[in-house]
């Protein structure tokens, strides 16, 4: 990664990359949105982040409630989160439902 992305360094620093899209999903995002919390820090650039429900989505019987406890527990905390801190998310209950790469294809 670099050209576009890249900030300029300082001498014998590491480079700084520029991330201009920012994908989370239900998974691993409620450590990052509590750590946020607790440092009272907002989301810096909502306007390119997206979340999106991906990992415990249902296949089949998709308009019924998930079933499983942690799946819905996980899928519910993305979505409260990403109310909280203005993030736009890809539902499952949306036409644009899909997995991570799947949502960021569709929205560059």
């Amino acid at each position: 990664m670099g050209g576009a992305h890249r900030a300029q360094g300082e001498d014998g620093a590491p480079d700084l990359l520029y991330i201009d899209l920012h994908l989370c999903h239900e998974v691993t995002s409620p450590q990052a949105f509590e750590g946020l919390r607790l440092a009272g820090r907002p989301v810096r650039r909502p306007d390119l982040t997206m979340a999106t429900e991906d990992h415990n989505t249902p296949t089949l019987d998709i308009d019924l409630p998930i079933a499983d406890l942690t799946s819905r527990t996980q899928i519910d905390t993305l979505r409260s989160n990403a109310a909280e801190f203005g993030v736009r998310i890809h539902s499952s209950a949306t036409p644009t439902r899909g997995s991570c790469t799947r949502s960021a294809r569709s929205s560059a």
